[in-house]
């Protein structure tokens, strides 16, 4: 019996062998027919599913630029009218390539993302004011070492502006499109306390190379030094103290230039570099120890105006509005720079302090004191090139501009928004 259903077995796998068996799988095979990949497509309608599957994900891709700026109501229609045109076929995703990208502020300019560290200092505040006015999204970066609230106090309510109280000598991940680097002590009073410069810098050009940000560093004439050459064009290395009391400074400049440039030519950076002289106007810090803010300062609260040596040595002193419309026309331009952001009229100290006389008390005194440790003799930019390449130069004379600062610090000392001085 069991050899009888051996047998059976053995031919029934015989039967299944032959080429004539109806039930072969080799017959189901011809020499032309389509591959077994592409004849699984089409069965069952597969291939639609496909086909639906890649026009779903091209349009999530293609909007996520512009939903990534756009409000959650904004986002919901953008994503339904998306999805009701997406029947339309390959035209449809074309046409919506073409208008992909962040919203528009106005007609002809798209609304940029933009970080300002340092922006609720002096300057940063003022430039803060000038980005959301255009009609930016401006995220501010400060610590408030040297910055107020204050400054910026005016804009906590516009759904453009973030404030961040951080350190940028500590790494911090943002999306933007520009960073303006203006967070730094610039006042002997306050960087030889804290002397910090290049690891913010290291932190902010990581952050531009990592998200594709164009950089701009506000560097200083500092790095000058003691100049040789007068006026100095951007082309002089500078005459600098390494280890003088002013070098923490001075020295942490050249190295944040130093340290752009690298990032420009071996990471590939978008890079600015600006170079700013003398500085003043409203939201100055009243006793930071810079010469224009400390006379005006002494001159409201009747105390001797203090000039440090023979009073002979010059510097150069741009309104804040001037300083603020050249960073914006060297971001927005196409040349690396560097590019000396100054007003070249061109003042002694004792020249100054009669200027001050005239617009709060012609009765104010003058007090001579020694001078500080390597304190430039001369300072007056050359701004042929940023006449030539950016179109810009100052307009706003220091008879018209101090009278502006003086209302500010006679406000803020009278009301004692701030300390009585040093």
């Amino acid at each position: 019996m069991k050899q009888l259903h051996k047998q059976a077995s053995v031919n029934y796998r015989r039967d299944e062998e032959m080429p004539g068996n109806q039930y072969s799988p080799k017959t189901l095979k011809h020499p032309r027919s389509l591959p077994r990949s592409i004849n699984y497509l089409f069965r069952e309608q597969r291939l639609l599913f496909v086909l639906v599957g890649v026009l779903i994900g091209s349009t999530f891709f293609i909007l996520q630029p512009t939903l990534s700026r756009l409000g959650p109501s904004e986002a919901r229609t953008a994503v339904t009218s998306s999805f009701q045109s997406s029947n339309r076929g390959s035209q449809g995703i074309f046409q919506r390539r073409s208008v992909s990208g962040r919203v528009p502020a106005d007609l002809g300019r798209r609304r940029l993302r933009i970080v300002v560290t340092g922006g609720a200092g002096f300057v940063g505040s003022h430039l803060v004011d000038k980005l959301i006015a255009r009609g930016d999204e401006v995220i501010v970066i400060d610590n408030f070492f040297t910055g107020r609230k204050d400054n910026l106090v005016h804009l906590f309510g516009n759904p453009r502006f973030e404030l961040i109280r951080h350190d940028v000598v500590e790494p911090i991940l943002l999306e933007v499109d520009q960073i303006y680097h203006l967070a730094c002590p610039a006042s002997p009073v306050h960087y030889k306390y804290n002397p910090t410069n290049v690891m913010g810098t290291l932190n902010m050009l990581g952050l531009a190379k990592r998200v594709g940000a164009r950089f701009l560093l506000t560097s200083t004439s500092e790095v000058y030094g003691d100049p040789l050459e007068h006026p100095q064009k951007e082309t002089y290395w500078g005459n600098v103290n390494p280890i003088g009391e002013r070098s923490c400074y001075d020295e942490g400049k050249r190295t944040a230039e130093t340290l752009t440039m690298d990032y420009h030519r071996g990471a590939g950076v978008e890079v600015r570099i600006a170079r700013i002289f003398n500085t003043y106007g409203p939201r100055m810090c009243l006793d930071d120890g810079r010469v224009v803010s400390n006379f005006v300062a002494q001159a409201i609260r009747k105390q001797p105006m203090t000039v440090y040596g023979d009073g002979k040595q010059t510097r150069s002193f741009q309104y804040v509005s001037d300083l603020v419309d050249g960073l914006v026309a060297l971001m927005g331009g196409e040349h690396v720079g560097p590019f000396n952001l100054g007003n070249p009229g061109e003042f002694t100290m004792l020249e100054l302090a009669e200027v001050v006389k005239t617009v709060i008390d012609p009765s104010a005194s003058i007090e001579f004191r020694p001078n500080t440790a390597d304190d430039p003799h001369k300072r007056k930019p050359d701004i042929g090139r940023a006449k030539e390449l950016l179109n810009w130069e100052p307009k706003i004379s220091l008879k018209d501009g101090l009278p502006l600062m003086v209302s500010d610090f006679r406000n803020r000392i009278l009301n004692e928004d701030e300390g009585k001085g040093l």
